[in-house]
């Protein structure tokens, strides 16, 4: 299917013309002009209505034609009818529990179930409820029975962030479906599929109504655009554009080109990480200084064996592992490390470490993370495009380096 090989990360029609651009345009006007009244109204109807385009854009915070080319092209990657970007991956987030809490019936539904571990980020959005939502956490299996009247999203990350776990995609849409159904009205089911990326991972044809990527990762893949997106329908599209645009939530055009770039080399990317994630994590989990490793592909589970074949077409490139001695021994480990790049975040062309408890979990209660399965000692490992080699001899030598040090 086109997703597994990249060719459509170009998007729209092709005007092959003599002097037609190769590259897309970056416009960044924040205004467009007018001579009619009447049509430059018609335009601003359109787009308060959630339209994708319209004859004017008016204005850069309702329509900007340069992400709009982004929104095409991972919508294609994706098998979606539409897709709509943001400014960050959390603004992509909040749109979407906006947009189910309030769906076209007008009725609220501002419960949300959702599967940990999540991203810290959307773990502490949730929980907060600065939204208005209210939060259930349940286990995959059980969000049958966790969903409500008043629930309107089923909320999970798959491969979750930062224990790699994989939920059954196909099963929590059959419970959504199931209590859909006995409600009267549809609770949407939202994955964040940022670990697998459109390469290894499409969960719309799995049956879920929204996937979300924080395009700052993977997407980009050179860590110097921010942004989120979410691929769905045409009607979730335009309610999500509604509310980017009184949320002003647009991403910027600058970082809609970056990103649209990045999708053309996604699948080269993604799958020379993955042999290296590969390499390194089988390497990790047989160093007598680590204590465990969490990678799909060590999969000893039959069910995320199963899903391996099933629902992702690889493990991707992002791993964790617990350090033998505690946290202080993996803080040590960490800040021994040469080549590789202690920093937050994932996904790009570099790799990068950091443990998870102290960084993108923070904000995160200490009893949820351990709940969660996020202990101290946990490092989060996204493996870039460096030689593998050079790799496991820094992760190697920072190990063993870290344990004399203790010593």
């Amino acid at each position: 299917m086109a997703v597994r090989s990249g060719r459509h990360a170009r998007s729209g029609p092709r005007d092959e013309e003599v002097g037609t651009p190769h590259v897309p345009a970056i416009d960044l006007s924040t205004t467009y002009g007018f001579q009619s009244s009447a049509s430059i109204a018609e335009s601003m109807d359109d787009l308060l209505e959630g339209a994708f385009t319209a004859p004017n854009p008016v204005y850069a915070r309702l329509h900007n034609p340069t992400v709009a080319g982004f929104e095409e092209a991972l919508a294609l990657l994706e098998g979606a009818e539409a897709a709509v970007a943001f400014s960050t991956g959390m603004a992509a987030i909040s749109a979407t529990i906006m947009a189910t809490a309030t769906p076209e019936d007008g009725a609220p539904r501002r419960h949300v179930v959702a599967v940990r571990p999540l991203y810290g980020g959307t773990d502490h959005l949730l929980s907060a409820g600065v939204l208005g939502s209210e939060v259930s956490w349940a286990r995959p299996a059980d969000i049958g029975s966790a969903i409500r009247a008043d629930s309107g999203l089923v909320l999970l990350e798959t491969p979750a962030n930062p224990t790699l776990t994989m939920v059954d995609i196909r099963s929590v849409v059959r419970q959504a479906r199931e209590a859909s159904r006995s409600l009267g009205h549809p609770v949407a089911v939202a994955v964040d599929s940022t670990f697998a990326t459109p390469v290894l991972q499409n969960p719309l044809a799995l049956g879920a109504d929204l996937v979300l990527h924080s395009a700052t990762k993977f997407l980009g893949g050179h860590g110097d655009a921010m942004g989120g997106v979410v691929a769905c329908s045409d009607g979730l599209a335009k309610r999500l554009r509604q509310i980017r645009m009184m949320t002003g939530g647009i991403l910027h055009p600058l970082a809609g080109y970056l990103l649209h770039r990045g999708l053309q080399t996604l699948p080269l990317r993604v799958r020379a990480q993955q042999e290296s994630a590969r390499i390194l994590a089988a390497r990790l989990s047989t160093h007598p200084e680590v204590r465990s490793v969490h990678f799909p592909g060590l999969a000893d589970d039959p069910v995320e064996r199963r899903l391996l074949s099933t629902q992702q077409r690889g493990p991707g490139s992002v791993l964790s592992f617990r350090v033998r001695g505690g946290p202080g021994q993996a803080t040590r480990v960490v800040e021994s490390l040469g080549l590789i790049t202690r920093a937050v975040s994932l996904g790009s062309v570099d790799t990068l470490v950091q443990a998870p408890a102290q960084l993108t979990h923070r904000v995160v209660e200490a009893t949820d993370r351990a709940a969660s399965g996020v202990p101290d000692d946990l490092l989060r490992l996204s493996v870039g495009l460096e030689d593998v080699d050079d790799l496991w001899q820094d992760l190697d030598q920072a190990l063993t380096g870290a344990n004399r040090s203790a010593a």
